[in-house]
C-alpha cells in the first residue's frame, strides 16, 4: 500500500510519476509487474493516490474497474483499489527494466519526506523475498539502500539527499529533483550566509577587545611615560586611536599623513603595546 495520507510532497511526486506513461512493452510490463509485487495482496492492488490506481489500470490489458474505500478514522484518506494480475518471477535483466520496477517500488511502497522536514527515503516492504529483490535492483542501479525492520516489515530507506537524487533521477522524478536541489541551494546559501555573519561578528569582538587593549596601553603610557617623548608617527597613531576607537586597522592607516598600510599600523601600536608592558613591569625604556 503506498505510503501517506495527505496530499504532501511525495504525493505528488507519485502523481507526477503515474502520469507519465511509458509507451515501450518491455518497460509497460516492467512496471506493471513492479505495482502488483510491491503494492498488490491477493491480487487486489490498493494505493491512497488515484493518479497511481489509473496507471495501474491503464497498464493492465482487461481495464479492471477501480473502487473507492472510505478512509478510516485513523487514515481519513480514501483508499483505490482494483485487481492486477499477479507480477512474473523473472528478474529484470536491463538497467531500463530496473529503472521501471524501482519506480513502481516507489510508487507502491514509497514515500519521500518534506525537504524541510529533513532528506529522508524509504521503501516499506511486506516480503523479505520482494526487499532482497528490491535491494539487488537497487544496487545494480548504483545506489545500494540501508535496511532496518519496522513494524515486522523491511525498510529500505536513503538519509543522504546526493543518494536520494539518484534514485528520483533513475526513476524519472526530475520535477523532484530539481526542488530538491533548489532546497539545497537555499539551504547552502542560509549556512554560508550565517558562517560570514558568525565570521564577521567573531572579527569584531577580536578588533573591540584589541582596540580596547590598545587605548588602555596609551592611557597608561600617557600617564607614566608621557605621549610627547613618542615618535611623531607613533604619537599619531595614539592619538589617531583614541579618537576614532571602532575603526579598523587599515581606516587608521588612511588617516594618517601620509598614509600607511595596515602592517605599518599593528608595528606602531605594537610598540605603544610593548612600552605598556615595560611600564606595568616598573622597567620604563624608550
Amino acid at each position: 500500500m503506498a505510503l501517506g495520507t495527505r496530499v504532501s510532497f511525495s504525493a505528488d511526486v507519485k502523481d507526477a510519476l503515474a502520469r507519465d506513461v511509458p509507451t515501450n512493452a518491455i518497460a509497460r510490463s516492467a512496471l506493471r509487474d513492479s505495482l502488483a509485487r510491491y503494492g498488490a495482496r491477493e491480487g487486489i492492488f490498493r494505493t491512497q493516490r488515484p493518479a497511481v490506481a489509473r496507471l495501474a489500470r491503464v497498464l493492465s490489458s482487461d481495464s479492471p474497474s477501480i473502487s473507492k474505500l472510505a478512509g478510516t478514522r485513523l487514515y481519513r484518506t480514501a483508499t483505490y483499489a482494483l485487481a492486477i494480475p499477479p507480477p512474473g518471477t523473472r528478474m529484470p535483466r536491463t538497467q531500463p527494466e530496473r529503472r521501471m520496477e524501482a519506480r513502481g517500488a516507489f510508487l507502491a511502497c514509497g514515500s519521500l519526506a518534506t525537504p524541510a522536514h529533513g532528506y529522508h527515503l524509504e521503501f516499506v516492504v511486506t516480503g523479505e523475498g520482494d526487499a532482497a529483490r528490491l535491494t539487488s535492483i537497487l544496487t545494480h542501479l548504483g545506489i545500494p539502500p540501508k535496511r532496518a525492520v519496522r513494524k515486522k516489515r523491511a525498510l529500505l530507506y536513503y538519509k543522504d539527499l546526493d543518494r536520494i537524487v539518484a534514485v528520483l533521477s533513475q526513476i524519472g522524478a526530475y520535477g523532484a529533483v530539481l526542488q530538491l536541489e533548489d532546497v539545497r541551494a537555499v539551504k547552502e546559501t542560509k549556512n554560508r550566509i550565517r558562517r560570514l555573519v558568525n565570521t564577521e561578528a567573531a572579527n569584531l569582538d577580536r578588533a573591540t577587545s584589541a582596540s580596547a587593549a590598545q587605548r588602555e596601553a596609551i592611557a597608561l603610557v600617557a600617564d607614566r611615560y608621557g605621549l610627547r617623548r613618542l615618535s611623531p608617527v607613533v604619537r599619531e597613531i595614539a592619538h589617531l586611536r583614541l579618537q576614532h576607537p571602532d575603526e579598523s586597522l587599515s581606516q587608521l592607516g588612511r588617516r594618517c599623513r601620509p598614509a600607511v598600510p595596515k602592517a605599518t599600523v599593528n608595528g606602531r601600536l605594537a610598540a605603544i603595546l610593548r612600552l605598556a608592558r615595560r611600564l606595568r613591569e616598573g622597567a620604563a625604556r624608550v
